[in-house]
């Protein structure tokens, strides 16, 4: 008898806007969904703390004294998988 082993489906990270427009000092939320995992949390980070920071929950705010044109990426990452991560490109304004 053969028995067949199905590969567990991957965890996916994706997050929602994956593109925003936001002024100096203005605020973008956000929303990360992770899928086929336990623990469907995140971690946010941002590419460039001179330009725009993110919160715990998602909630990017673009500092005062950026540049228009100025671009960051901020990045979820699941926490029960590391290795998956969803970006967002967050452009000044």
């Amino acid at each position: 008898m053969l028995y067949f082993l199905h590969p567990s489906n991957p965890v996916t990270v994706t997050v929602d806007p994956t593109t925003a427009t936001v002024a100096a000092g203005g605020t973008q939320q956000l929303t990360a969904t992770v899928t086929n995992a336990t623990d469907a949390s995140v971690t946010w980070s941002s590419s460039d703390d001179l330009i725009a920071t993110v919160d715990t929950n998602g909630l990017v705010t673009v500092v005062s004294g950026a540049t228009s044109a100025e671009t960051v990426t901020i990045t979820a990452t699941s926490v029960e998988d590391g290795t998956k991560t969803a970006t967002a490109t967050i452009t000044v304004a």
